[in-house]
């Protein structure tokens, strides 16, 4: 392994050994809570722009197979930074190391570091810009050229993540065989609604569970007209997850504009932050963010605590929506808004991610109201 750096942009800087590709990479630096699911985040497409830091210790012990991808193509973050790595996976389902596969995609990577130390300073100063290089052994070249990048929330990130060309969906939820293989179909569901998803940097366990749910799912571009989307008679409209500040994603928020009353709406994530946009009111970005598996949010309806998934930087000021919606979800780490619901409309969001992967499978049932909500207009 080579020697490799990870320098912030306060000039804080980091020596371990690179395990990935060779070369340098600019990004947003993380943290993410989880101890298991290495694979689905780093093809996690909301992760575009961001170098992740995971704050579980050891990582790379049960491989990579091509099953747990969250997308297609490649991984989406830009660095990964772990504190110690295992190159001798053992797991029935593996297929490579994750050495191998970062190799393979052209992901700079770093282990050695004290990852409990670079998160504590994260959680202090915020997340902010950061480079890992393994071909420049300098702190202060890197440092500058950190400093020249004028960081994501500059950057419309969607536009590199979000499909090219509309699909259909039909694969649903994987279940385990007796011969240990991992299947998926769709359940037998006599009456299919129709759901077209934005595709803002979707992942496949969205569509997984939206098939599970019972939809005929079609997914679509994510600067795709309105009229075209409502052209296609859906019953209702998912907008999906996806990579940075929603306030660059301006054609989504004028295309959310035109459906809003028109159709039901389910907003998941940054889907979420785009429909609060499109409404009129404002995000504000976290200091340090909430990404990991173990977040307790609170319905407010029920008084049901979920553990859930969570991959944002930013959130929804409910206020500045001027009672348009209701509050319907809070975060319980920091009482952060965490979804809402439209006073008049069939609409309603979340900030976290309910179809986990990773993650707990609490929240799972927002899938199933969001067809209740559709079988209520019939």
């Amino acid at each position: 392994m080579s020697k490799a750096l990870l320098v912030l942009a306060d000039g804080t800087y980091f020596e371990g050994k690179g395990f990935g590709a060779d070369g340098e990479s600019i990004g947003e630096v993380v943290f993410n809570t989880s101890m298991t699911g290495y694979q689905e985040i780093l093809t996690d497409p909301s992760y575009k722009g961001q170098i992740v830091t995971m704050t579980y210790t050891q990582i790379g012990n049960y491989g990579i197979n091509m099953t747990d991808v969250e997308s297609l193509n490649k991984p989406k973050v830009e660095g990964f930074i772990i504190k110690e790595y295992f190159d001798f996976p053992s797991n029935w389902r593996s297929q490579m190391t994750l050495s191998q596969y970062l190799k393979d995609n052209n992901i700079v990577a770093i282990e050695g570091i004290d990852t409990r130390a670079l998160t504590r300073h994260l959680r202090n100063s915020g997340v902010q810009m950061g480079i890992i290089s393994t071909v420049d052994s300098g702190p202060e070249s890197l440092f500058e050229k950190v400093r020249a990048h004028p960081g994501i929330s500059t950057l419309d990130l969607v536009k590199e993540v979000t499909t090219k060309e509309a699909y259909t969906w039909g694969e649903g939820c994987f279940t385990i065989s007796p011969l240990r293989r991992f299947t998926s179909s769709p359940l037998l569901i006599s009456d299919t609604k129709k759901v077209v998803v934005y595709d803002f940097g979707v992942k496949f366990n969205i569509l997984r569970n939206l098939v599970d749910a019972g939809f005929n799912v079609s997914v679509v571009p994510a600067y795709t007209p309105a009229e075209a989307v409502l052209e296609m008679k859906p019953d209702g409209v998912l907008l999906s997850n996806g990579p940075g500040d929603p306030e660059t994603v301006t054609y989504g928020i004028e295309n959310v504009k035109k459906l809003i009353g028109k159709k039901p709406i389910f907003g998941i994530c940054l889907g979420h932050q785009i429909l609060g946009l499109a409404m009129g009111g404002r995000t504000y970005k976290l200091k340090f963010g909430h990404h990991g598996g173990n977040h307790p949010v609170k319905d407010l309806k029920t008084g049901r605590v979920e553990i859930t998934a969570q991959n944002h930087n930013y959130c929804v000021d409910i206020n500045s929506l001027k009672g348009q919606v209701r509050l319907t979800h809070q975060n319980l780490f920091d009482g952060s808004e965490e979804g809402m619901e439209h006073v008049e409309y069939p609409v309603f969001s979340v900030q976290h991610h309910p179809e986990a992967g990773p993650g707990p499978n609490d929240s799972t049932h927002l899938f199933k109201r969001f067809r209740e909500m559709m079988e209520e207009r019939c």
